[in-house]
């Protein structure tokens, strides 16, 4: 793609430098609109990758106040990255439209009542406390959901009731751990799934410990950065990852850990990210940089370690949904690492048919975008079902609560259901095993 900035414009801003290199890698194939959820949906080609980058570029290059039609296109973008993955070109997609936000954030002025909503909605899923407030008062307005106007009708109902309580069944004791290894790992706490299922981080505790793993957690839940980040919020999002970059590094110079396990795939996406994030900033580049390199998703640092316990029979008598979420399969190109660990654990692994297409959950999306969100879920929740899969498995707390309010099949954590078939205590609510055991 041909860009016309100046050189005084590139000299100025590294960040516009970093994104105009970006641009020129975009050959204009179109190879993106075939993977790209609000293509698919809207048919626009200004909500397609290729459409928003001529956008973005044009916006970029004026260095002005952009129009609002370039702001709501790039509004509806999911972050989904499906279309990185899809590139032949090896286009940046994800840095280019993080600058476009944090443009638009700096260099429009949006209506005020959508400035007040998106300062709400990141000030109360970046705060666990307050977070776990709304909730609870949301739960209580559910019934005056169709009585409040837009965006608080859609967050109302987006408030997930509390997931059903787990099945306790111990059909077998469980087996030993092992030995103590000498590994050790921190588990990041964030903000969002504390809140709605900290079930999950005690599952993968346990789950580690059986291991022979020592796990290190900082005190309190603190968010990664990754919603104001997405929002184009770049201060909110630097001050949230510093925190967070301090607290590990007060971690790390206490004693060494091997990684820095991530139990919900869209913080660790943000959190791999750190280096690039701080690679201007003299104080903090070097720190950010060290908690990125230690970042890894749970399910890859498990197919590194290898499962080697003892499994339940009934494993093997269970056929399991794996639903990727974008964070993991497109923002951090981990595959297959989930599919190996369920079936080295005995499960009959199922995908549905678009497993690249986004759940439309995407962070603050389903409150930002609720009609299209809601579209997304229902339309991946309908080729799940159509897997007649005993369970839903997923590994991102976002796309979990959005498939759990569209689909009929119970949704379950990677790490809840690993733990059950290593020994754990608990086999998600609403799963009967009612097929033979094999073997």
């Amino acid at each position: 793609m041909q860009t016309r900035f100046t050189d005084a414009q590139l000299a100025a801003d590294p960040d516009l430098a970093r994104s105009e290199g970006i641009l020129r890698k975009c050959v204009h194939c179109g190879f993106c609109t075939a993977t790209c959820p609000t293509y698919l949906l809207l048919g626009d080609e200004a909500d397609s990758p290729r459409g928003r980058i001529y956008l973005i570029q044009t916006m970029l290059e004026a260095q002005g106040a952009p129009d609002a039609a370039t702001v709501r296109h790039v509004d509806r973008c999911l972050s989904c990255l499906s279309c990185a993955s899809t590139c032949p070109s090896g286009v940046d997609y994800m840095h280019l439209v993080d600058q476009a936000r944090a443009h638009i954030e700096t260099h429009y002025q949006r209506p005020l009542a959508d400035r007040l909503f998106r300062r709400l909605v990141t000030a109360v899923l970046t705060r666990p406390w307050a977070f776990a407030l709304a909730r609870r008062l949301a739960g209580r307005m559910r019934w005056a959901a169709p009585l409040a106007p837009g965006r608080l009708r859609g967050m109302i109902e987006a408030a997930p009731p509390s997931r059903p309580r787990p099945a306790t069944i111990s059909p077998a004791p469980a087996p030993a751990a092992r030995p103590a290894t000498g590994l050790r790992v921190g588990l990041m706490k964030g903000c969002v799934q504390p809140v709605l299922d900290p079930g999950i981080d005690a599952a993968a505790i346990r789950l580690l410990h059986r291991l022979g793993v020592e796990v290190v957690q900082p005190d309190t839940p603190a968010c990664c950065g990754a919603l104001p980040h997405h929002l184009g919020q770049t201060d909110r999002a630097h001050a949230l990852a510093q925190r967070q970059i301090a607290t590990w590094c007060a971690l790390l110079d206490t004693a060494p850990l091997d990684a820095i396990l991530v139990t919900t795939s869209g913080c660790g996406t943000t959190l791999k990210d750190y280096g690039e994030m701080f690679r201007n900033d003299p104080v903090w580049a070097q720190r950010a940089a060290r908690v990125a390199a230690l970042a890894m998703d749970v399910s890859e640092w498990l197919d590194r370690a290898g499962l080697d316990l003892p499994l339940r029979p009934e494993t093997r008598s269970l056929r399991v949904a794996w639903q990727a979420p974008c964070s993991l399969q497109h923002g951090q190109r981990i595959r297959t690492a989930p599919r190996r660990l369920l079936e080295a654990a005995g499960f009959t692994v199922v995908e549905p048919t678009e497993a690249h297409i986004c759940c439309g959950s995407a962070g603050a999306y389903s409150l930002i975008q609720p009609d299209i969100s809601r579209r997304l879920g229902a339309r991946k929740a309908e080729r799940l079902d159509a897997l007649s899969a005993d369970l839903v498995v997923s590994s991102n707390i976002g796309c979990m609560t959005q498939i759990a309010g569209a689909a009929r099949t119970p949704v379950t954590h990677l790490v809840e259901l690993l733990d059950w078939a290593t020994g754990g205590p608990n086999l998600p609510s609403g799963v009967v095993i009612n097929r033979p055991v094999q073997g």
